[in-house]
């Protein structure tokens, strides 16, 4: 693979999106600091300094869009929480691709696709990874419960190179497999990690909100959830 470091970049997102043309499958930009990285729904991803994850992944796997790029989100969120098990560390995925550790946030994942007309050129996967954070540095966050890796392990610090490394990897590894048989292949272990399933949640869905029981995650890595009445069969949103 081929990585890109740079010093600073508003979004390794949108550096891959503007030099897409330019940038061949399976390019790694890496920043050391962001100035406006994006999660989903285009909320903020605050950059706790140099010490920490801001990573895009380029991806052309093919010249039409396939339904199996919308899971590589949740593809994504298990290699993380393969690797954070390598530190010992016992990681819950929340759908669809927030990875948490003891009930606080550890990164962001944001996929977009790039189009040109009907023309699908590729897309860009972007990860954040809170890697070396103190707690007064988590409280800039104002979202949601946010942890770093080396809070979780007490340490001073985490080798951010060596990180990435086991990242990357770890991605890789089983990339083309993945592709081919879609999020069926990673069902079990991302299921395992779901603490919420069979419990009562309200999921907020752009400005309209589902509730209900988490019934399951099916085949294709949508949430189902049933209020008594209705099934409700979820694509994307946020689980409060």
């Amino acid at each position: 693979m081929n990585i890109i470091q740079l010093e600073e970049v508003n979004s390794t997102n949108l550096y891959a999106k503007e030099n897409l043309d330019s940038l061949e499958d399976k390019t790694v930009i890496i920043a050391n600091s962001q100035t406006c990285g994006r999660g989903r729904f285009d909320r903020k991803w605050v950059d706790l300094g140099v010490g920490n994850l801001f990573m895009t992944i380029v991806l052309k796997p093919s010249n039409s869009f396939e339904e199996v790029y919308a899971n590589l989100t949740q593809y994504l969120s298990v290699v993380l929480a393969k690797v954070l098990e390598e530190y010992g560390l016992s990681p819950k995925i929340k759908w669809p691709n927030d990875v948490m550790v003891n009930d606080g946030k550890i990164s962001g994942i944001l996929s977009e696709t790039v189009m040109q007309g009907n023309n699908f050129k590729g897309l860009v996967l972007g990860i954040g990874v809170n890697l070396n954070a103190d707690k007064d540095d988590l409280k800039q966050i104002k979202e949601r419960v946010a942890t770093a890796l080396n809070i979780e392990l007490e340490r001073e610090y985490i080798d951010k190179k060596l990180f990435t490394e086991k990242l990357l990897i770890e991605f890789f590894k089983n990339y083309e497999e993945f592709l081919k048989n879609g999020f069926s292949m990673i069902k079990k272990y991302y299921v395992d990690r779901c603490n919420f399933l069979g419990k009562e949640i309200s999921v907020k869905v752009f400005n309209d909100k589902k509730s209900g029981v988490a019934k399951e995650i099916n085949d294709s890595g949508e949430l189902v959830i049933e209020d008594g009445k209705n099934e409700f069969i979820l694509t994307m949103g946020d689980i409060l």
